[in-house]
């Protein structure tokens, strides 16, 4: 159950968050005061809180932990767009950008040079990043009972549309397969994640990897897009009228691999994310700059690349390849098609909904 705190008005109690109040049925973007810059400018974390008139959980959607990663914040944006919001049931904490420092600024990282998913839970009189940690967990992660948490790759490179969770209870695989993503992969918690605080407070958190650091991908936004409102809908946060079903139920995959340049040079990619390979596949050939050596890249275990680099320029020992390990009997093309044509059906928006 949500821990926020309650006060009773009507039929619902209020939502309190930092000195704001919203009312059942209201909904309020609110500024929580983190720090001031050196300019004296103040630096806030923006919450969107959609309170419902009726009762039901508290899902929290975050983006832009990593400053540079946007189709997070574009996905958060169209959400809060949704016509389904309208009679909505419980509670929403929408953070389109949780690294605003970083956001500004094109960066993954905070001024102090700190990664902000290696700094939960954070403390109130520590870093910059300790600080920022500590206000989004303590307004936002606590008082919800589901996350979803939106990322994108690194700058250079790309992600094929997939959910990475490490579940405490089943519900959560549930909300994962509500979700349908094309690849839903079982992966480690790092120290001092996001994922590693909430857990440890009872909380499980969906994390959403599409597309390419400081870059759109429609595919990567409508997936996640749909997948959120098919939560929303799970959680019967939403009614189901209007909420696209999934033509493909998700690729489990419980390990993936790194394929590292075996020499520096030029790379020419023979394969894309979404295809299934097999081992001694060729995926790509490095060429030194002269022409003289061609060094081949070939696949050393068969599975779905899920993720690849978008730099011709490679040194030896750089992640080129991204595979999923798959269970043989699923058929991963086919599901990856059906899922494509599925985003393709949606009504395309107009330019300006895009940029």
């Amino acid at each position: 159950m949500s821990v926020q705190t309650v006060e009773k008005v009507g039929a619902r109690p209020a939502f309190h968050i930092g000195t704001f109040r919203i009312e059942p049925g209201a909904r309020k973007t609110v500024d929580l005061p983190v720090s001031v810059l050196s300019d004296h400018t103040p630096a806030a974390l923006s919450v969107h809180v959609v309170h419902g008139r009726k009762n039901g959980s508290t899902l929290f959607v975050s983006a832009a932990i990593h400053g540079d990663e946007v189709i997070g914040v574009e996905i958060v944006r169209r959400l809060l767009r949704s016509s389904s919001l309208k009679n909505m049931k419980g509670t929403l904490l929408a953070v389109p950008i949780v690294n605003s420092f970083g956001f500004m600024n094109h960066s993954r990282y905070l001024p102090d040079r700190r990664d902000l998913n290696r700094s939960f839970p954070g403390s109130a009189t520590g870093s910059l990043a300790s600080r920022l940690a500590h206000i989004f967990m303590s307004e936002v992660v606590k008082r919800a009972d589901v996350g979803i948490d939106l990322h994108s790759a690194a700058i250079h490179r790309t992600n094929l549309p997939q959910i990475r969770l490490t579940p405490s209870k089943p519900e959560t695989l549930e909300l994962a397969e509500a979700f349908a993503a094309p690849v839903t992969l079982i992966s480690k918690i790092r120290p001092g994640s996001l994922r590693e605080a909430a857990q440890e407070n009872g909380i499980d958190i969906l994390l959403y990897e599409a597309g390419e650091g400081l870059r759109f991908d429609e595919f990567a936004v409508r997936a996640g897009v749909s997948g959120v409102l098919r939560v929303m809908r799970h959680l019967q946060m939403i009614p189901p009228k209007g909420v696209s079903n999934p033509k493909s139920r998700t690729i489990h995959a419980r390990s993936s691999t790194w394929l590292r340049a075996p020499a520096g040079g030029l790379l020419r990619t023979h394969k894309d994310i979404g295809e299934e390979v097999a081992t001694g596949d060729l995926l790509g050939v490095i060429s030194d700059p002269f022409g003289e050596i061609e060094t081949e890249v070939l696949a050393e275990q068969s599975g779905l690349l899920i993720g690849r680099t978008h730099l011709p320029i490679v040194n030896e020992g750089d992640g080129l390849f991204h595979i999923a390990h798959i269970d043989r009997k699923v058929d991963a093309a086919a599901r990856i098609d059906a899922l494509t044509a599925d985003m393709e059906e949606d009504a395309l928006l107009d330019e300006d909904e895009i940029i």
